[in-house]
């Protein structure tokens, strides 16, 4: 099986559960969902022309949509080259659900690492039981896309953005739907814009759910 690959990297994790801890970043090509705010617009589209060979995709020094075809032989091999030394790796996009995970996660377990997978639940989450999935969930996006009833039962933990009181009226609207006492939720302000980062406080005294600041930006690192 091959994956289209816009980047990997090895970093901390600045968001979520694992907050703080190393991290290897594999950030996957393709995503319909058209989140006004996202911040990986450049893994949207796949372009045939644009596809690189590996060693072009990993000395590439900015963003851009160049990507490229990984088999899981080669994550493994590559980790080794670089002399990655975390064993949490973060599997994201772009969409990572749009493709079957199950080869990739069941090759990283055998190998002695763990695997997290980050979503908006808008496809079918095919991945190992092993895996930590965590569901930013992505409601009424341009892409028309619908939040999975499946991908809600699945998350172990679900990272919702967060701007204006209407976000918290999506969450719990989705919370209602499935059963949230094994799930940690996480409001995220969207942007770290003052006003959503006060907002996500509030609510998060009022429900008791936790806050998720994004570290990674206000540190500067990707």
């Amino acid at each position: 099986m091959l994956y289209k690959v816009n980047e990997i990297f090895e970093t901390i994790q600045g968001e979520g559960s694992f907050t703080g801890v190393p991290a290897i970043f594999i950030r996957l090509q393709g995503c319909p969902v058209g989140c006004a705010w996202c911040d990986t617009k450049h893994t949207w589209t796949i372009n045939p022309d644009l596809q690189v060979a590996p060693k072009t995709l990993m000395a590439k020094s900015a963003e851009t949509e160049q990507w490229s075809a990984f088999t899981v032989e080669q994550f493994l091999a590559l980790f080794q080259e670089k002399g990655y030394q975390a064993k949490h790796v973060v599997i994201t996009g772009g969409e990572p659900c749009m493709y079957d995970l199950n080869p990739l996660c069941n090759t990283l377990h055998n190998a002695g690492y763990q695997t997290q997978i980050e979503t908006s639940g808008t496809f079918e989450i095919l991945v190992p039981a092993a895996s930590w999935v965590t569901v930013s969930p992505k409601v009424n996006m341009k892409g028309g896309y619908k939040v999975l009833q499946s991908a809600l039962d699945r998350a172990d933990e679900i990272k919702h953005p967060v701007a204006m009181d209407k976000h918290i009226e999506q969450l719990q609207q989705l919370l209602a739907q499935t059963e949230i006492s094994k799930k940690l939720i996480y409001l995220q302000p969207i942007s770290q814009q003052a006003k959503a980062t006060a907002l996500a406080i509030a609510y998060c005294k009022k429900y008791n759910w936790r806050l998720s600041v994004q570290v990674h930006k206000y540190l500067g690192i990707e």
